[in-house]
Order: structure tokens, then sequence, then C-alpha cells
């Protein structure tokens, strides 16, 4: 309390002072103005009159000017961080104050100015009053300011390398000089050769970005920070490879819209992520088409508090649905998630959270029943390879029972779209888990064309940060000292990014026809190893040196490569409108057959046995399972 006492007086010392300035630019201005006028003609006939005029009614004038600067909060203004929208604003408190003068001298008290002066004294008063803020600025941020501010001496022991020279370049150096947190940026790369020695606040642009390595080598480089907003896909992963080589701390814009805007900006620059090592081009959606099926829609999720669950309910509610059903077996997620959406849209959002099983074909009724959706994403599902290899029943009334279940009682209370998300592993599968997808889209195509509902399965690969994915298990075996455990050297898996994913997924359902298997561009395989190797060195260690990496083996189900197709697909998926996403044409299916298999398979998944796979088989001719004694 004291501390805020003590700051008042100071704060009023300074607008004082301010004020006064002001005051004494504006005289200055207009006298300067009609000396300029008068060509520096004091001798003139008319000089003294004018003089005279000017004086008799500058009180008027000053106060006038001096009203609008306080009108406009000219002296609330934080100098020290103030841009164009603060010279702007400067702009129209001067313009206010010539129209009155203007209007006062042809309507009022004729020849008190000259417009030329007027419009003269204007553009004074702008430069010097907006050059007396810039020049304090440049003083305060001069070595000789900041000893007198008390600013304690950058570190010469962390400076600074920015990958960036563009706006974002320009803002993060400003940032770190009002912030010597982050360092003190010394040098700046970027490929644009127009701009290759130049200085950016008096940071030097000395290299290309390929040249990051023996800069950071040259200049001592303690810290990196990548300012390129616009730099996605292969070019960031290559861009980041090279920072991660240098062994320095690296970090990035932690919101690119915050670029420009003024204030002292905490947290501005996050650490580098696993999702940024698999950086991909930015999804473009068609937004009045994900629109036309989503807003003012009750939409329900099925798996609504897991990874990409969770993710769609976000994403769904960016078009604002007319209630948006989270249904899930597991509560704790679900509530989370429910807390999330309530802190940023409010309490009173038309969200519900729904508990139930998917197995449960009455719970189902009931949910229908009660709420009515329109749009179904059914998310919920046994997903991880080597578990389900041992509890296969489980797999099967999960994923196969259950998705059946919940297309019977969507078909029955007039569900308008129902997409079903599959997976990569469903074609020619090798796992139980696989094998329950593969029918799962079979399921979709069967509906869909002795239903009213638009039916589409939407089959992708690994999407990172998931529960259960490689990545977060790399991070955790590299922070407890290795090794990094690898199934096989050669192993490949496709990524993409959660949000990605859940985008894809919702521009999927938009183009909803029936029965169709869309699969999503995942861009090129990631050799897993390779991926190792980068998390390794991002977290300061170097593979097979100080952090082993160690081969364990393929688990029950695993495949060496992913495939997105299967044989009788290739050349026969067609890409949409949309340049991500492929369908593949619904396949002939004997409904007789098909549906007597499934009774044979539910059946069968009453006991946990080698029944369950042969079954299986039987019905994914494709399906070549990992034998294993499975115990009930």
């Amino acid at each position: 309390m004291k501390k805020t006492e003590k700051l008042v007086p100071q704060v009023l010392l300074r607008r004082m002072i301010l004020v006064l300035l002001d005051a004494a630019i504006v005289i200055f201005s207009f006298y300067f103005a009609l000396l300029l006028r008068a060509d520096g003609a004091v001798e003139a006939s008319w000089w003294p009159h004018n003089r005279a005029l000017l004086y008799q009614n500058l009180p008027w004038i000053v106060a006038l000017y001096l009203l609008s600067f306080l009108a406009g909060g000219l002296y609330h203004v934080l100098w020290k961080y103030a841009g164009e929208r603060d010279l702007i604003r400067l702009g129209g408190m001067i313009a206010v104050p010539t129209g009155v003068v203007y209007f006062v001298n042809h309507f009022c008290v004729h020849g008190v100015l000259f417009d030329s002066a007027n419009a003269m004294a204007a553009v004074l008063i702008f430069l010097l009053v907006g050059g007396s803020r810039l020049a304090w600025r440049l003083f305060l941020n001069h070595p000789i300011g900041e000893r007198l501010r008390g600013v304690p001496n950058k570190d010469p022991n962390r400076p600074v390398m920015i990958v960036g020279a563009g706006e974002a370049g320009a803002w993060a150096i400003n940032v770190c000089k009002s912030n010597s947190s982050y360092g003190h940026p010394v040098v700046a790369v970027d490929d644009d050769p127009v701009k290759q020695g130049q200085t950016i606040h008096g940071v030097p642009v000395k290299g290309t970005l390929e040249q990051i390595p023996q800069l950071c080598t040259q200049y001592n480089i303690h810290n990196i920070i990548i300012a390129i907003p616009t730099l996605r896909g292969s070019r960031l992963n290559h861009v980041i490879d090279l920072c991660v080589s240098t062994h320095c701390p690296v970090q990035i814009l932690s919101d690119p819209q915050l670029v420009g805007s003024n204030g002292p900006q905490q947290g501005a620059f996050r650490e580098l992520n696993t999702a940024d090592f698999l950086s991909r081009d930015e999804v473009t959606l068609d937004n009045e088409k994900i629109s036309g099926y989503l807003t003012g829609k009750t939409v329900l999720v099925t798996g609504g508090g897991g990874s990409i669950g969770s993710e769609l309910c976000r994403q769904v509610m960016r078009f604002r649905p007319g209630k948006l059903l989270i249904f899930d077996i597991y509560e704790n997620c679900a509530y989370e998630l429910l807390m999330e959406l309530q802190q940023k849209y409010g309490r009173d959002i038309p969200v519900t959270v729904l508990i139930g099983s998917i197995r449960d074909k009455k719970r189902l009724d009931e949910v229908f029943e009660t709420y009515h959706p329109t749009v179904v994403f059914h998310a919920a599902a046994h997903k991880h390879v080597p578990l389900m290899e041992i509890s296969p029943a489980e797999a099967v009334k999960n994923n196969v029972l259950g998705t059946k279940n919940l297309l019977t009682s969507a078909s029955e209370h007039d569900v308008e779209r129902f997409v079903q998300l599959s997976t990569d592993k469903a074609v020619n599968p090798t796992s139980v888990m696989g094998c329950t997808k593969r029918i799962c889209e079979m399921l979709i195509q069967t509906f869909a064309g002795n239903t009213d509902m638009k039916c589409v399965a939407v089959r992708f690969g690994n999407v990172l940060g998931s529960h259960g994915s490689v990545i977060p298990l790399f991070e955790a075996q590299i922070k407890k000292g290795g090794p990094v455990t690898l199934t096989d050297p050669n192993i490949e898996r496709y990524f993409m990014t959660i949000p990605e994913a859940a985008q894809l997924v919702l521009q999927a359902g938009a183009l909803a026809e029936g029965g169709s298997i869309y699969v999503l561009d995942m861009g090129e395989p990631v050799k897993i190893m390779d991926l190792a190797k980068q998390l390794i060195r991002f977290y300061g260690y170097e593979p097979g040196v100080n952090m082993e990496i160690k081969i364990v083996g393929l688990r029950p189900g695993e495949k060496l490569y992913e495939e997105l197709m299967m044989d009788e697909e290739q050349g026969k998926m067609r890409r949409t409108e949309h340049n991500k996403i492929f369908v593949a044409s619904p396949r002939d299916i004997d409904l007789a057959v098909f549906y007597q298999q499934l009774q044979d398979l539910a059946a069968a998944a009453q006991h946990n046995d080698e029944g369950v796979v042969d079954q299986l088989e039987k019905m994914i001719p494709t399906f070549t399972p990992t034998r294993k004694n499975l115990k009930t």
C-alpha cells in the first residue's frame, strides 16, 4: 500500500511536466508556423498585426489542444511500448482542435490565423509531441538510460539469436529488449537477400537460416528464438533440426497473433513441443460447409473425453452448435473438458456431459430419446494394439458390438449424419484392434445403404500427443535418463496433430457421401528412429553417446509399415474437393452373410479365447493375426 502512495505523486508530476511540455510545443508550433507563412519577412507591414492577433488567441488555442489531449487519454499512454495505433490516436487528438481553430477563424473571429499556418502548426505539433515521446523511449532503452533506471546489465553470457528478420522478428527483438529475462539479441538470420547486412533495432542480420549452426558458434549464442509465423511443414522441421543441432535452448512464438501488439509481453515465447517436430502445413477448412451441418444442431461425440474426442468437442464449439453432448464412460476427462469449455465460453454454454457405455443399448436409447442429436461423431473405442491382443473379446464387445449399438440407436432416432473415426490399422490388419476397426467401416457402409443416415468413416494414422502414443513414451524415458526403447530400427508411422485430425474429420463430415471411407492425407511416413534421435537431441543428449536407444522387437499385432488403403482401393481412391481428403467408393457387402458373421462373432466374444480371433479371421480375409495364448 505504501508503494502505491509513493507512485501516485510521481505519476502526477510526470503528467504535469508533459502537460507543460505540450503547452510549450503548441505555442512554439503556432508561432513558428506563422513565421514560416511570413517566409521570415518579419519586417512586413502585416506581421505585427497578425502576431498580436496570435498572442491574443493563443491562450484558448493552447487550452483547446490540452483539453483534446486530456480527453483522448494522451497522458495515459505508456510510450515505452507505443506503436502505430498510438500515433494514429495522437493524430486524431490534433485533428479535432485544428478543425475548431479553422471554424473559429472563418465563422467567428476572422483573421485569427492563416489556414496555411493552422495546417503547418498541426503538423509541427504532431511531429514534436510524438517525437518528444519517441526520443524519451530511445533514451530509456539506451545503456545510459538503463543505468539511470537501475536496469541490471544484460548478461553477456546469454546472447540470443532471432530466426527471422521480418515483422515478427522485429517484435521479438523489442520484447527481448523490454524483458531481459529472455536474453540479449545479438544477431538475426533470414533467407531474404534484401535483409542481409541490415539491422533491426540495432541487431544485425548476418546470415541465412542454413548458417544457424556456424553463427551460433561465432556469436556464442545461448538461446535461439524462432520468429517466423509462416514457417510450417517440412521447412519448419528442417529449421528446428538446425537449431536443435546447436544444443542451444530453442523457443518459438507462443501466439503469432501477438506480433505487433503493445505492452510488456509475458510468455511471448514458448519451448518447442513434440508437435513442432512434425509440423505440417496448416489445414484450410470450408467453414461455410461445416457450419451448415453443425451450427444450431445437437451434436453427440462419443468418447468425448479422450484425446481425439475432446479435440472434436473443442472444434465443434467453434461452430456454435445448439447443444454439444459429451458421451464417455470415464468421467474425469469429460469433466475436465467441460470445465475447460466453460472457462472459455462461459458457464451457461449448451454443453452436457453424459456418462455411459456404447455397449449399453438401453442407455444409448435414453440419450437419443432425451436429446435428439442430429449429428454423431463416434470416437469411443479401445485403441491400444498390444492390450487388445490379450483381450480380443473386449475389443469386439466395445469396438464392433458397441458401434453396432450406436448405429442402430442413431438410425432409430432420426440422426442425419454419423461420422465414424477409423484408423490406418484397419488396412490389411495384423492386430485385433485394427481388425475390429475394419469391421466398423463395413458396418458404416451397411447402415449407409439401408438407412436414411449419411454414414461415413474417416481413416487416419497416429496423432501426436494422444494417450499411449510413442512420443510421450519417449519423452518420459528421456527424462528418466533412458534408455529409449524402439521396437524396430526400420519402423515407420504416419503422424498428424490432434487439432489437424479433428478439423479434417469435421470437414469430411461436411462432404458425407453415404457409405464412403474418407482417407486423410497423412503426408510422408516418419521413421520412428529419426524421431527418437530428434527428441533425444532436443533434450540435450546425443543418441548412442549419453542416451541409449534400445531395440526391443515388435509388439504383438504391430506392423513395420502402416498402410492407408487396401489393395482393392489402390488406384480407386479419388481426391475430394478438399486437397487433404481422399475417398474410397463403398464396397459390395453381402448383408445376410455379414450379419450372420456378426452374430457368430458376438457369440465367440462371450469367451476371451482363440475362437474370437478365428471368427475375426473369417470375417476379414486380409487379417493376419499374431497368435498368442490367451487367458480368460
